[in-house]
């Protein structure tokens, strides 16, 4: 293995063996697998020699072009291809985001992993197990139809003692037979899938073994440390780097709009940056987190319709009570503990790269154009990577490495401190949501009109019944603003669009119950005839320990429901408020989601845990504040993440739904969170916050009327 836990050219060649019936693996061979594609999965390898290799000891390694972004992937994975592939779980080896080992992957994001690779992995290993039987079947001279595969063995039906292992007719090299349409297994035949697995990443973490790309380091590595503009827009008008002379061993590098100072030690890199001089024009400077929202909705796009049925006209003629509210989120940073890191080595004509990253085959893309390498001439290693929820597909920083490797001619390693991680974040839009419906005399909802403004139109669309609606999307994350919208980048961040929609929709819901003085559960079981939702709302009710009463109550409960890419969720909460300071605390949660098939029960639970607590953030303090395209949020002093003492008790109801295929896991539990607090702050308090995060002042300031 490599330094960075990696298979080396030499030592993967080796363990792929030699010639036969089976053929030698090279890395050539992989790269020109591109133009054989499955069907209906576009972009991935149709041979299953790509994702998976048998050594000569039985061990299985598997290839995936998905990085471990500290979602359990690298264990859910090993599991699908332990299960089709009839081999034991601890003999899988992971292999993630190598660009030259691995197949080509569109990325680690939208809760693909399991979704829509996995299907990919499983028909893979069920097509190798099947050559493996037909194989064992010529080696042992018995029917395929009397053996059987288990445990990387396969044995006679009735005597085991007649057997031949994976790994004796495979001896490290790669299977050229193939057959088509091989079925993969039902649940009823799991027994890898669907049971909890200890995770692979977890002896390493708790060590501290784990290693991210700022932890690897090659001999005479320089640090570089980058000038950067002081705010979005800025343009360079002069620089003085004089002084930089000032340390020895610094050396100051200038390629058209990089300016970089790189030394040997990366205390004295940063003592050399600060003694650079450098002058900016700044633009006009006249937005900020207040006034944004005005901003947004006069400067968004046309709006476009997403659906619609019934008359709304003649809803609003039905309807006894009118409610029409506007909704407001703050941009949000992504904010990794693992910063945007790389380091960048060229040798022989080729560059590697380790970087923190969401899409190393982008970016092998984007690095191969900045250095003008032909793409078989750049390789993307992604070790460990330490968080990233939307927000590390771009790769800034790799780019920015490769141009100085090659200026220099050493490895070159960027790693970004927690200002640069904040100023280059694509953060997840502010946007505003307006909503108009009305209540029937009997309680009904008579007309739902609804109009979110550049978060996305992800789950606009209620779920719940209604005669009369209309839902309209003005702009999003995708790059479909006008220039000059937001005064920085934006993207995806985690459940891209249904935290905005569902804060609102779920607030909007319960201000109509509470009309109707009707208990908030009840209402929505009252409106949904979906048994999935209805199933996963009771579900969390049971969990919870739910009592019907109407809002506010002053328990301080909340129930909250959403969909996303195909799951179901629905959140309980209970809070109390400090009116004194305005601080609100989470006491316990009860989340109910219904994913299909589960694959690893402990990792959806802890994904489910892990999303529960970034939630508390975004609802409660998380907010990026600004001055035109100056990002005032320089680190976690002004930007307050949860903390382990805010931590809730937290159940969580996996819904045993195995035939239904597996959908997203690691995002759905998140979108609940600011409308199950925004509505469990009313229940406790009477009060209505409109605006994410519902921080202490804002808060304060509703207490006080």
């Amino acid at each position: 293995m490599n330094g960075d836990g990696h298979l080396s050219r030499r030592e993967f060649l080796a363990l792929a063996g030699a010639s036969g019936l089976f053929v030698l693996f090279d890395l050539e061979r992989l790269l020109a697998q591109e133009p054989a594609r499955l069907p209906g999965r576009p972009g991935y390898p149709a041979d299953f020699n790509a994702y998976l290799r048998i050594a000569e000891n039985g061990r299985t390694t598997c290839f995936v072009g998905k990085v471990e972004l500290g979602q359990g992937s690298m264990t859910s994975l090993a599991q699908l291809l332990a299960e089709e592939l009839d081999v034991p779980l601890d003999s899988v080896e992971m292999v993630m985001g190598d660009t030259d080992l691995c197949p080509w992957d569109m990325g680690t994001f939208g809760s693909l992993s399991i979704r829509q690779f996995g299907p990919v992995l499983r028909a893979a290993a069920a097509e190798a197990r099947a050559v493996l039987l037909q194989l064992g079947a010529e080696h042992l001279q018995i029917p395929p139809d009397r053996l059987q595969a288990k445990d990387g063995v396969i044995s006679k039906v009735g005597d085991p003692a007649v057997c031949v292992t994976y790994g004796q007719l495979v001896q490290g090299k790669r299977i050229e037979r193939h057959i088509e349409k091989i079925p993969v297994k039902t649940p009823r035949e799991f027994t890898v899938v669907g049971r909890p697995a200890a995770r692979k990443d977890a002896l390493d973490k708790v060590t501290g073994r784990a290693r991210y790309a700022g932890d690897i380091a090659l001999p005479g590595t320089l640090h570089a440390r980058i000038v950067r503009p002081p705010v979005h827009g800025a343009t360079l008008k002069d620089v003085d780097s004089s002084a930089v002379a000032n340390v020895p061993g610094a050396t100051v590098i200038r390629d058209g709009d990089l300016i970089a100072v790189l030394h040997e030690r990366p205390d004295l890199a940063d003592r050399a940056l600060a003694l650079v001089k450098a002058r900016f024009d700044r633009p006009a400077q006249e937005l900020d987190e207040a006034s944004i929202f005005d901003h947004l909705v006069k400067n968004a796009p046309p709006a476009q319709m997403l659906g619609a049925n019934g008359n709304l006209e003649e809803g609003e003629k039905s309807a006894a009570a009118v409610f029409d509210h506007t909704y407001l989120n703050s941009y949000v940073a992504h904010a990794p503990m693992e910063t945007h890191s790389a380091l960048a080595r060229i040798e022989n004509g080729k560059a590697t790269v380790w970087a923190s990253t969401q899409t190393p085959f982008g970016i092998k893309t984007q690095v191969a154009q900045a250095l003008g390498f032909p793409p078989e001439k750049v390789r993307i290693n992604t070790p460990y990577v330490g968080g990233g929820f939307g927000g590390k597909s771009a790769s800034r920083q790799a780019i920015e490495a490769a141009r100085l490797a090659k200026i220099t001619g050493k490895p070159v390693q960027v790693v970004w401190d927690r200002a640069e991680e904040f100023f280059y974040d694509t953060f997840r839009p502010a946007a505003v949501v307006k909503i108009r419906s009305g209540l029937t005399s009997a309680g009904k909802i008579a007309f739902w009109d609804f109009k979110v403004i550049c978060a996305g139109e992800r789950e606009a669309i209620p779920f719940y019944d209604i005669p009369n609606q209309r839902t309209a999307s003005a702009g999003g994350w995708q790059g479909d603003q006008p220039p000059g919208l937001h005064p920085f980048a934006v993207g995806p961040w985690r459940a891209p669009s249904v935290n905005t929609s569902t804060f609102a929709r779920e607030s909007q819901i319960d201000i109509m119950a509470a009309r109707a003085k009707a208990d908030p559960l009840e209402f929505r079981l009252n409106h949904l005839s979906d048994p999935r939702m209805v199933r996963v709302l009771k579900a969390a009710a049971e969990a919870f320990g739910w009592t019907p009463k109407a809002a506010p109550s002053g328990r301080g409960f909340g129930v909250a429901c959403a969909t996303y890419i195909g799951t179901y969720v629905a959140t309980l909460a209970e809070v109390t408020v400090d009116r004194a300071t305005g601080r609100v605390r989470v006491g316990r949660v009860a989340c109910a989601q219904d994913m299909g098939l589960v694959v690893n029960p402990d990792g959806s639970r802890q994904q489910t845990e892990g999303a529960i607590t970034m939630g508390l953030g975004y609802a409660l303090t998380e907010e990026v504040r600004f001055r035109g395209g100056e990002v005032l949020t320089r680190n976690f002093d002004n930007y307050e993440i949860p903390r382990f003492s805010w931590l809730p008790a937290i159940k969580t109801v996996l819904i045993d739904n195995p035939e239904t295929p597996a959908s997203g896991c690691g995002e759905p539990p998140i979108v609940c969170m600011g409308a199950v607090i925004a509505n469990a702050l009313h229940d406790a308090t009477g009060v209505r916050l409109f605006q994410l995060p519902m921080t202490p002042d804002r808060l304060k300031s509703a207490l006080a009327g």
